[in-house]
């Protein structure tokens, strides 16, 4: 791996191609890679989730400030933070089959891992009574960016199976579609009542800003 990646520019690619695992040349136009392009955008907010959960863990036990949601406290924030990791390395996986299609990155076991982790975390959340607006405290909101890039990089695997369907496994646009509701309830796993609670839509909004016209 490291010889491979000692070089990082091969200027190859200046002419709007790219290499595939098999030795191909794609064009960067095709929407193979606006779905690579997707889970991998989708990977980075998942590590800026992380590094919003590690300072406020670090600002937790540094400062005295109650930075964590309670649900988040003690050994669940280690079981969450380790998720995101799982999550990480799923999501490079599916990078992994969509560069090499003989590649199994991904499978039912890791859906089903997500499923048990989005029932366990709606144990402990209040019923949904209306709908949420993506805003809250910095991790909720990163959150929120992640579920709908999520649900983008979603659209952009189904059209690439409708298109090529051996170019993507259905578990995979499976794994993508269930993480997208994981983050959604992750986003409200990691609201803290006492402190932001769920900002919901209200129809008075609008209609004091119409009457204000």
């Amino acid at each position: 791996m490291g010889n491979r990646l000692s070089k990082i520019y091969t200027r190859t690619g200046d002419d709007g191609s790219t290499g595939m695992a098999d030795g191909s040349r794609v064009s960067k136009a095709d929407n193979l890679f606006s779905v690579m392009g997707d889970i991998d955008e989708l990977n980075s907010h998942i590590g800026l989730v992380r590094a919003h959960l590690a300072q406020a863990a670090h600002n937790n036990e540094n400062a005295n400030q109650q930075q964590l949601p309670e649900r988040l406290q003690q050994q669940k924030e280690l079981d969450f933070a380790q998720a995101l990791v799982i999550i990480q390395h799923l999501l490079f996986n599916i990078g992994g089959e969509l560069a090499m299609p003989e590649y199994e990155g991904v499978n039912a076991t890791h859906i089903e891992w997500l499923e048990q982790q989005i029932d366990a975390m709606n144990t402990t959340l209040p019923p949904l009574k209306d709908f949420i607006l993506p805003t809250g405290s910095l991790l909720v909101s990163q959150l929120h960016i992640a579920r709908t890039v999520c649900r983008r990089a979603e659209r952009q695997a189904v059209l690439l199976q409708q298109q090529r369907p051996p170019a993507i496994r259905g578990t995979a646009i499976s794994f993508i579609n269930r993480l997208s509701d994981w983050l959604f309830v992750a986003a409200r796993f990691c609201t803290d009542p006492a402190k932001v609670s769920e900002v919901l839509w209200d129809s008075q909004v609008l209609q004091n800003f119409t009457n204000d016209k």
